[in-house]
Order: structure tokens, then C-alpha cells, then sequence
């Protein structure tokens, strides 16, 4: 069975995803008479990619080898603004534009060719580009048609692409095209950056989240650096990196800071955030008629903080020159980030140029955009000079947005036949946006200390529409009669808080399985039985199939030890499929050694990349479930290094299977977060299959767990 919602495509006369917006052709795509196509998104490259999936669609509906297609990076103003690369929303969002425009393009080159050759448009066919007569006699080409201007026009709404049976590229496995220049160490990334004149910069942080530089001793510095500051933002810059480095170190011993307390307890995180005041409210509700309630299940569930942690550093170059300035940056919004700039700096965004270069691979808001800033501010000491600003390890983990810290309380009930009757849920956090661009004031990091200081407002919510932030994944995936799930959203912000990787779902999703665990256990039932018996949605129940299949779940056999959990999700109740098994063996600490995941994404334009995104998920669950966890003290994050913030390392990746159900007719949904919150919840519920113990707190640490 189908729903309306999974085959529902643009309404009539809408145009598709991004192209809605911004619907010029030229925007998207052009022709050049060398045999080229270049295609300009919004979205930008992660490590994702994103930039293959949609080389492919292009390649597809204009009939061209995909060796002709290059994708542009995004930039301001010369690509479509499609906001923020992010939710998993990219196929959905920019692959669906480019493919109506892409359909459209060819159908405007068709009827031109067709005028031209006197041969009717229905008879053409495209190959390679090149537009065949029946008699295979070419009439034209994309290139021969390239400087028309044929696309300086709207996308028509009546532009049929071409159906799932006809496409030859999309849907198939291609090599990644980004992957060649990182393999083989071309400079392609925006740390690898060097621009004639370029100086080199390093900001001095103060000792505490809320500080004021009072003074700063005079004293002479390493070779030629100098120094930047407004109010309490203080940099360093010198033509020598190292240089520099050096120079910020002596500058933060002459600096003078006037600190406070800010910070909760972390030991009483929890506590901490029960008692917070916030604003309450309602996100699902439900009284249909049920059974009585015979058994009831209470349990709360905590995540910490949880920082993106990525191996390389954050990183941009700016430089002002006559009044303008221009910023590389790996930023995920192009355009939201040069609406914060503007107002963080006072100018005109029409003064500000940004253009897009990959750095660090990043799902979520991390420090990409605060960097920008940070540059930004050290090179207006030296107009007309790039300067290239890189954090330190201790920046990346310690002044970066970290995940909201959230709780999770549940209280279920089931009825003398093992049915779930009611399921109460609150769920309290912190906001899971401060990305920039979304807010009358700006969200970058440098603002609270520049003259003068301007508070960074409290992290929102996106509305459940969009997918929610502490919301997100809230609401059960099960059939239960009587439903009450409410949020509670924390007034102080005492971490600046942002979105990571799944916002709120792996907190949800873990406190979800976990419940449906032990309502099993309740109700004297399988796990997977259990599940598929309140599962309505069909492909929710292949997916749980298959992974349960893949794992042998049926066959198990209990080894001492070991233990085997399963969890289910849709990626935000309405994006792609994921069921995880995941097997772990607990020695004197809890290692993953397996997992098994099943995946269901519609479409799969690039099958491989999907199965790529799903591993590197799950992989990524693995790690904050078994080691994540931001520290502090009253003032500042103290887990600011490898030692105080562990992450997986190679040696402690497990084995992972992974297999997508082939749904080609059924529209795409974005994979790259779908199997992190799954593979959460079944390492919890395989602990207790191991242990017996039933982990409540993240991460599951032999401490959290001895907790428990």
C-alpha cells in the first residue's frame, strides 16, 4: 500500500522544490559551445555527495554523458538561493528543481531545433547532446544553441520529466566526483586556500562564555604580526602561520578578562534541565477509544551535549578591498550566512560576496559560519590583504554550537492483550536552531564580543512541518489510541545550542525503541512482533523485516556477552526508512561489532552514495551513543581536546551491511541522516539484551550505565 503523501508530486502549476522560488532557468543551468553543461545549485558540497547526485539528474533528463556535466559551487549572487544545505532535504529540495529545469531546458533547445530543421519536435530524439533527426541526421545541439539565451526565462509548470523507466544515468551507482581530488590531495578543500598576500590570523578566546577583555599589555610580538580587535574580540595576524600561532599565544598571557559563572552543573545536567523554566506546548494529541490499561511503563531518558567534533577545523578567508568584502567559507547557507555578516558588520548585503569551499565534513550547524566572521573582523585591520583564519582543536570542540542537551520522559500503558493503550510524552530542550540568517539579530559567535556586544537570541524550534528540532521524531511511529506528547523548549541558552546531526531525533527515537522494548518485554512479545503488530506503514514493516532478516533475528542464538537490538525510524515521521540491528559484546566497556541496516529512500539517484550516507550515519550513532559527551565547569567547556572528547576510532568501527529496498517509482528522500537515531536506539536495547540493564543516559559509558 501506498499513500497520497508518498506519491504526491508539486501541486499543478507549482514548480518543484527550490525552483519555486527561484525559477529563471539561467539560474540553474547553461550550455557552453565546447559540449559543456555547468550547473549552478544552491545546495553545497558536504562530504555528502550531493554534487553527484545532481550532476546525475542533469545528465539524465538532458540526455548528455555525464563527463559534460560540471556543478558549480554555490555563491552569492551567481547561484539560486536555496537556504541551507541541511535535513536531508537536498535530493528533495534542489534535485527535484534541477530536474524540471533540466526537462524544461531540453524541451525549449527541442522546439527551437525543431523551428530551425523543419522536422517536427516529436521526432527528435537527443544523443550525447546532439539533436537526431529519424534519419539520424543532426539537426543541432545544446551546443551549437548554447549562446540563444534560450534560458533567460521561467521555468513552464507544464514540463513533464522524463518517467523512472526512461532514466539511464539516475538510479545507478556512479563514482563520486569530488572524491578524485581528495584521494590524490588536490587542493580543494578551503584550508588549502592561498591567495597572493595572504596573511595568516588566530583569535585569542577568552577564559569564560561570558567575558570582557579590560585590558591588554603592551609587548612586542613574533615577526610581522599585528593586531585586530573591537571591544572584546581579539585576533592576531602575521604572514608566517606559525608566527601567528605564536603571537596568540603571548597575547592571551598580556590579556586582562573580566569573567563570569554562567554555566549549570554538568554533573546535574539532568536535573538541571527538569527544573529550567521554557515554554510548553502541544505537538500531538489523541483520545481514540482503547482498552484498559493493566501494565504501565515510566521511564525518562537524557542526551548531553553533543559537539560535532570533526577532524579538521573550522576555517575561511576574507578579505575587504574598496568598501566590499569576500569571504570563502564552508559554510552550509551561502546566503543565510552573508545576511548575518551584513548585520554583524553594518554593510549592505549587496557589499558582501560568498563563495563556497568544502572543508570538514559536517551534518549540522558547526563553526563554519562563526569562522567567516572571525576572518571577516581580522582582515578589516588590513584591507586589500586575504586573511586566512583557522581554529584550534580547542575552538573546534569548545566554541562551535553543540547539540541541545534533552530529556526525554515517558510514561506507557498496554492493555490485557498486549496492546498499547496510551503513551504520555514530554520531551525538554533546548532549541536546535541558531543558524544564521533566520533572525532579526545575528547568531555568529564573534558578536557577543565586538563593541558592542550583542547577545546571541536563544535557539528555536523549526515547526513540525519542517521537520521539528526537539520535536523531531517525537511523536511514535506506532499505532497508539491515546496520545499526549508535548515539548517543553528551556529560556536559558547557557551553551549556544544548534543544529546536529538529526536535532532532536536520536534522543526521541532512542527513548521511542527503548519503550517499545520493554512494552514487549511487558507484554510477553518478541521485539520485532511486537513492533510490526503497531506498525501500520508498509514500508516501515519491510524495512524492520529486512534488518531482522539480515541479523538472523528469527534464528538468534544468545552468546555470553553479546547481545542483539533492533529500532526502527522514519527520518522525521515523513523522510526515508531505516531499521538497524546493531550487535555489541560488553567487556569492560561496551564495543559495537555489528550492525545491519535496512534503508528505503524512494528513488535512489545514486544507490551507492545512499548506502555511503546510511553507513556513515549509523557509524556516527555509534559513536555518540558509546562516547560523546561535551564537559564543563561553571565558565567554559573543559572537554576541549581528543582525551576529554573521545570519538570512534578506526580500530572500534564495526562491521556494517547495509541494503536499500529499491523503490525507483516512489519520489527520493534524503538519506544522510535517516540511520544515525536508529543506530542509538538498537545499541541501547542490544545493552540490555546483554547486560539485562536498561541504559537511560547517553552516552553509554560503563559510568552512565552503572548509574542505571
Amino acid at each position: 500500500m501506498t499513500s497520497d503523501l508518498d506519491r504526491r508530486a508539486a501541486p499543478p502549476g507549482r514548480l518543484p522544490g527550490s525552483l519555486a522560488a527561484n525559477p529563471r532557468l539561467d539560474r540553474w543551468l547553461a550550455f557552453d559551445a565546447a559540449g559543456g553543461v555547468t550547473v549552478t545549485p544552491g545546495k553545497v558540497e558536504l562530504g555528502q555527495g550531493i554534487l553527484t547526485a545532481l550532476a546525475q539528474i542533469a545528465a539524465d533528463e538532458l540526455d548528455v554523458s555525464l563527463a559534460r556535466v560540471r556543478v558549480q559551487a554555490a555563491s552569492t549572487p551567481a547561484s539560486p538561493n536555496e537556504g541551507v544545505t541541511s535535513g536531508s532535504l537536498s535530493v528533495q529540495d534542489s534535485g527535484m528543481a534541477l530536474r524540471h529545469a533540466a526537462a524544461a531546458a531540453r524541451a525549449i533547445h527541442l522546439q527551437v531545433a525543431a523551428q530551425r530543421s523543419g522536422v517536427p519536435v516529436e521526432a527528435l530524439r537527443v544523443e550525447d547532446g546532439a539533436f537526431l533527426a529519424p534519419d539520424g541526421l543532426s539537426v543541432g545541439s545544446y551546443w551549437s544553441q548554447a549562446e540563444a539565451g534560450l534560458l533567460a526565462c521561467d521555468a513552464p509548470a507544464e514540463v513533464q520529466p522524463k518517467p523512472p523507466s526512461a532514466r539511464q544515468v539516475a538510479g545507478h551507482s556512479v563514482p563520486r566526483l569530488d572524491l578524485p581530488d581528495k584521494v590524490f590531495g588536490a587542493p580543494r578543500f578551503v584550508h588549502d586556500l592561498r591567495l597572493p598576500g595572504m596573511l595568516h590570523a588566530r583569535v585569542v578566546r577568552p577564559p569564560a562564555r561570558r567575558a570582557r577583555l579590560v585590558a591588554l599589555a603592551e609587548g612586542p610580538l613574533p615577526g610581522d604580526a599585528t593586531v585586530a580587535r573591537d571591544g572584546s574580540f581579539l585576533a592576531v595576524l602575521a604572514a608566517s602561520e606559525h608566527d601567528a600561532e605564536r603571537a596568540a599565544e603571548r597575547l592571551a598571557a598580556r590579556a586582562t578578562w573580566e569573567a563570569e559563572d554562567t554555566l549549570p552543573p554538568c554533573h546535574a545536567l539532568a536535573d538541571w534541565l527538569h527544573a529550567a523554566p521554557g515554554e510548553r506546548e502541544a505537538i500531538a494529541a489523541r483520545e481514540d477509544p482503547a482498552g484498559d490499561p493493566v501494565r504501565t511503563l515510566r521511564a525518562h531518558f537524557f542526551r548531553p551535549y553533543v559537539a560535532h567534533a570533526s577532524v579538521g577545523t573550522c576555517c575561511a578567508v576574507a578579505r575587504w578591498l574598496d568598501g566590499t568584502l569576500e569571504v570563502w567559507t564552508h559554510s552550509q547557507g551561502v546566503y543565510n550566512l552573508r545576511a548575518d555578516l551584513a548585520k554583524a558588520l553594518a554593510m549592505a548585503e549587496e557589499d558582501i560576496l560568498v563563495r563556497h569551499m568544502e572543508g570538514a565534513g559536517c551534518y549540522g550547524h558547526n563553526g563554519a559560519d562563526d569562522v567567516a566572521l572571525d576572518a571577516a573582523l581580522a582582515a578589516r585591520a588590513v584591507p586589500g590583504r586575504p586573511v586566512r583564519l583557522l581554529w584550534s582543536r580547542a575552538e573546534e570542540l569548545g566554541w562551535a554550537p553543540v547539540s541541545s542537551t534533552m530529556l526525554v520522559e515517558v510514561e506507557a500503558a498496554i492493555d490485557a492483550d498486549g496492546s498499547i493503550v496510551s503513551w504520555q510524552e514530554e520531551v525538554t530542550s533546548h532549541g536546535h536552531s541558531s543558524r544564521p540568517g533566520r533572525n532579526p539579530a545575528p547568531t555568529l559567535l564573534a558578536v557577543e564580543y565586538m563593541n558592542p556586544p550583542r547577545r546571541i537570541p536563544n535557539a528555536i524550534n523549526p515547526p513540525l512541518a519542517s521537520g521539528g528540532g526537539a520535536q523531531r521524531n517525537a511523536i511514535p511511529a506506532y499505532r497508539i489510541p491515546r496520545l499526549h506528547v508535548g515539548v517543553k523548549r528551556v529560556a536559558e541558552m547557557p551553551l549556544r545550542v544548534s543544529a546536529l546531526r538529526g536535532l532532536g531525533a536520536p534522543a526521541n527515537v532512542f527513548a521511542i525503541e527503548s519503550v517499545m522494548d520493554e512494552l514487549a518485554r511487558m507484554a510477553g512479545q518478541d521485539a520485532l512482533d511486537f513492533r510490526l503488530r503497531h506498525l501500520d506503514d508498509p514500508r516501515g514493516r519491510d524495512v524492520l523485516l529486512l534488518a531482522a532478516e539480515m541479523c538472523g533475528w528469527r534464528g538468534r542464538a544468545r552468546r555470553e556477552g553479546f547481545g542483539l537490538g533492533l529500532a526502527y525510524a522514519r527520518y522525521k515521521n515523513s523522510g526515508a526508512y531505516c531499521a538497524v540491528a546493531a550487535e555489541i559484546e560488553a567487556l569492560e566497556q561496551v564495543h559495537c561489532r555489528r550492525l545491519w541496516i535496512a534503508a528505503d529512500v524512494g528513488e535512489a539517484i545514486n544507490p551507492d552514495g545512499v548506502l555511503n550516507q546510511y553507513e556513515g550515519g549509523a557509524i556516527h550513532g555509534t559513536s555518540m551513543a558509546l562516547k560523546e559527551q561535551v564537559l564543563f565547569d561553571a565558565r567554559t567547556v573543559t572537554s576541549d581536546d581528543w582525551e576529554t572528547y573521545p570519538i570512534l576510532r578506526f580500530s572500534e568501527v564495526p562491521a556494517v551491511e547495509a541494503r536499500l529496498i529499491p523503490r525507483p517509482e516512489m519520489p527520493p528522500l534524503g538519506a544522510g541522516e535517516a540511520s544515525l537515531a536508529p543506530t542509538v536506539a538498537a545499541i541501547a536495547n542490544a545493552i540490555h539484551d546483554a547486560l539485562g540493564i536498561r541504559p537511560r543516559a547517553m552516552p553509554f559509558t560503563p559510568e552512565t550505565l552503572a548509574s542505571a
